[in-house]
C-alpha cells in the first residue's frame, strides 16, 4: 500500500524559505509522476508543481513558477518542493500525490494517492 508522508510546514515570514519532503513507500515510483498540490480554507485543492520520477521532467503553476522547485532523490524515494520568496498567498495544507501514469497532469484526478498534507503559513 503506497504510504506517502509530508513533513517540513511550518510559520514564515513573507520572503521566507520552506523545504517540503514528500518520504514515499509501500509502491513502484518510477513509472509514475509525482506532485504537489494545496489547497487554503474555503477553497478547492490547487496543482503546485509535478514531476516524473524517471528523467526529472518538471511542471508549474504559473503562480508559482520561477519561486517553487520541485525534484526527487531516486535513493531516498522522496519528492521534495523547495519554495523561495514565499507570499503570505501561499499559505495553505501542501499536500504530496502519486500520479495515476507518467503524464504530468495537473488536476487532481490524475492523482490515485495522497499524503495527509502539511501545513505552510506565510504572514506579512
Amino acid at each position: 500500500q503506497v504510504q506517502l508522508v509530508e513533513s517540513g510546514g511550518g510559520l514564515v515570514q513573507a520572503g521566507g524559505s520552506l523545504r517540503l519532503s514528500c518520504a514515499a513507500s509501500g509502491g513502484t515510483f518510477s513509472s509514475y509522476a509525482m506532485g504537489w498540490f494545496r489547497q487554503a480554507p474555503g477553497k478547492e485543492r490547487e496543482f503546485v508543481a509535478s514531476i516524473r520520477w524517471v528523467g526529472g521532467v518538471t511542471y508549474y503553476a504559473d503562480s508559482v513558477k520561477g519561486r517553487f522547485t520541485i525534484s526527487r532523490d531516486n535513493a531516498k524515494n522522496t519528492v521534495y518542493l523547495q519554495m523561495n520568496s514565499l507570499k503570505p498567498e501561499d499559505t495553505a495544507v501542501y499536500y504530496c500525490a502519486k500520479g495515476k501514469t507518467s503524464v504530468l497532469v495537473t488536476t487532481t484526478s490524475g492523482f490515485g494517492s495522497w499524503g495527509q498534507g502539511t501545513q505552510v503559513t506565510v504572514s506579512s
